[in-house]
């Protein structure tokens, strides 16, 4: 695909999105940078994109809110003309015993993490469909929905329905624009909660077979993969150094 315009939510701060947003900047894409909060990193990620010589700007939506994404794809339209690329990053996760999950806990959890998503590929798809030319949808999910672990409980049934809906949306968007892909990528271990205990960081990474954790790099890296190659559609591809098909031996 030629370098166009890329919607990359989630990209403020320095996590997953930033390194996705960064790396379509490498490539020659125009970028808008979602934030929903972290204003100030967002304008120092739009310095960053635009040190690359690309087009890049800011916008603020709260993704649970579909007048908020409909504003914030109306102004990203309104800037650029197009848009070529969506890669949604934006995404919570919070550690908690099951015994103290609120039912306001789960909400939060799927309305930014699965409504938000939907939202987004509803009306950037929506408008891509009036392009001749498509575009491309990644969504980001996570390996462990196969394999979850504990005292996640309202954060895996949020990104569980990821890989569902990036499925629906293939089929809806490509009937009606054959030009138009939609994909997911569930990462591994990648970018670990920097308080996250030694013997937890440990056994995390014994269970890859890679021995070791991810980079946000290596996700990138699978974004521009399937941007690039116009024959996957529908696919939730794992990037987690084997763990999803790997149980180590507690014993070993």
């Amino acid at each position: 695909m030629t370098p166009g315009v890329a919607i990359v939510t989630g990209s403020g701060k320095k996590r997953v999105g930033w390194y996705v947003a960064d790396a379509l900047a490498r490539k020659g894409y125009s970028v808008a940078v979602h934030y929903r909060s972290s204003e100030r990193e967002a304008r120092e990620t739009v310095a960053h994109l635009q040190s690359l010589n690309v087009a890049a700007e800011a916008f603020r939506a709260d993704l649970a809110k579909d007048q908020e994404v409909s504003s914030l794809v109306e102004r990203v339209f309104q800037s650029f003309g197009r848009v070529d690329v969506l890669v949604n990053c934006a995404a919570i996760w919070e550690r908690k015993k099951l015994e103290a999950v609120t039912a306001e806990d789960v909400r939060r959890h799927f309305e930014i993490n699965t409504l938000g998503t939907f939202l987004c590929c509803q009306q950037v798809g929506l408008r891509m469909v009036a392009q001749p030319s498509g575009g491309c949808i990644i969504n980001l999910g996570d390996w462990a929905e196969i394999r979850p672990y504990p005292d996640y409980s309202a954060y895996f049934p949020s990104k569980g329905g990821i890989s569902v809906l990036t499925r629906n949306f293939a089929v809806e968007l490509g009937l009606r624009n054959p030009n138009i892909r939609v994909n997911a990528i569930l990462p591994g271990p990648v970018l670990l909660p920097e308080d996250l205990p030694q013997a937890e960081r440990n056994e995390v990474i014994a269970s890859t077979l890679v021995k070791r954790e991810g980079r946000p790099e290596n996700v990138a890296q699978a974004v521009l993969a399937l941007i690039e190659n116009d024959f996957i559609t529908g696919v939730c591809l794992p990037v987690d150094g084997g763990r999803s098909v790997y149980a180590p031996n507690p014993q070993d």
